[in-house]
């Protein structure tokens, strides 16, 4: 097994750069590629990028007819859309189903969907919703998906984590909060969860052709903000009283560009196990730094021994592992 060290290349791209400045000069033709999450935010960015550099995209969504409005929209009618809801591992079986029994073999799997600091709910077999559906519906798509990305080789995946990493490692005695809920310790762990799983697929899938990322992609203001107050958004200094947007934050487009980077560079070809962030591979976290809050990468996100842990109890807790 090959270790890709966690540290800057450096790419040449920056954190205003685009899904489209990072795939200029590539051509995607006879790629296919499946994004969850597709039809909003960055999603839909990635998307349009992906289809104007010649991939053939898939988006799967809980709510296949508003994705397929807000496509058509953006002028992107000739991306395939199906039904998918994370949450529920029977639709997450079934998507994988059809699209393995189409025969088509999968080049990027980019896994952006997720909720964020949502009200406690409880889903499949009494789950954390933000674990479940950030994580555990992708952990199972991915590995139903394995017999598509295997197919042709050189395949990559993408797990989008979140600087949100850093509000909790991995709550192995606790992962589902019933022990008390806190919706920010939730999607840390769900982050955190993102980031390893990248660490374990990559391990586990280079030997057949498939490597792996994470990618957080920046502070972005899109639908993802939806359960939170304004006011709460307000006194994160996220927002102005007038609803004028942090200037460190990223526009949609620029937003998608990691994720997108991480799927398609050539300057990652023999790499993967890592986490990227700003279109390039992130440096480990430096204790006590200003930047420590919400740049790098802490080390409990990207541990091989938690990752591996982490991929037993998906593997537990859904009965789902391709390398079984």
């Amino acid at each position: 097994m090959t270790t890709t060290p966690q540290h800057a290349l450096p790419s040449g791209f920056t954190d205003r750069s685009t899904a489209s400045d990072v795939l200029a000069g590539i051509n995607l033709s006879g790629k296919t590629a499946i994004v969850t999450g597709g039809y909003s935010g960055l999603g839909i960015e990635t998307v349009a990028a992906l289809s104007d550099a010649g991939a053939r995209v898939v988006v799967p969504a809980r709510r296949p007819d508003v994705a397929r409005q807000a496509l058509d929209a953006r002028g992107l009618s000739e991306v395939e859309v199906d039904t998918l809801d994370l949450s529920d591992l029977a639709s997450v079986r079934a998507f994988a189903e059809r699209f393995v029994a189409s025969g088509r073999s999968l080049d990027i799997l980019i896994n952006n969907a997720a909720i964020m600091a949502s009200p406690e709910a409880r889903v499949g077999d009494g789950w954390e919703s933000q674990f479940a559906t950030n994580h555990l519906g992708h952990y199972v798509l991915t590995n139903l998906l394995w017999p598509a990305l295997v197919a042709d080789g050189g395949a990559r995946v993408v797990a989008l984590s979140s600087t949100g990493h850093k509000l909790s490692p991995m709550r192995f005695d606790d992962p589902q909060f019933t022990s008390g809920y806190d919706k920010w310790q939730a999607y840390g762990q769900a982050k955190t969860a993102d980031s390893l799983f990248a660490v374990q697929l990559d391990a586990l899938g280079q030997s057949h052709g498939v490597r792996a990322f994470a990618a957080h992609p920046g502070g972005i203001m899109t639908e993802l903000q939806r359960h939170l107050p304004r006011e709460e958004m307000i006194a994160s200094g996220w927002i102005t009283e007038d609803g004028t947007v942090n200037e460190r934050f990223k526009t949609p487009a620029q937003g998608a560009a990691t994720s997108t980077w991480a799927a398609t560079s050539p300057q990652l070809e023999g790499m993967g196990g890592v986490y990227c962030e700003d279109c390039d591979i992130a440096e480990p976290t430096v204790a006590g730094s200003p930047t420590a809050r919400f740049a790098g990468v802490d080390a409990h996100a990207i541990d091989r021994d938690d990752a591996a842990r982490l991929w037993e109890l998906s593997a537990e807790l859904t009965g789902v592992n391709a390398f079984a």
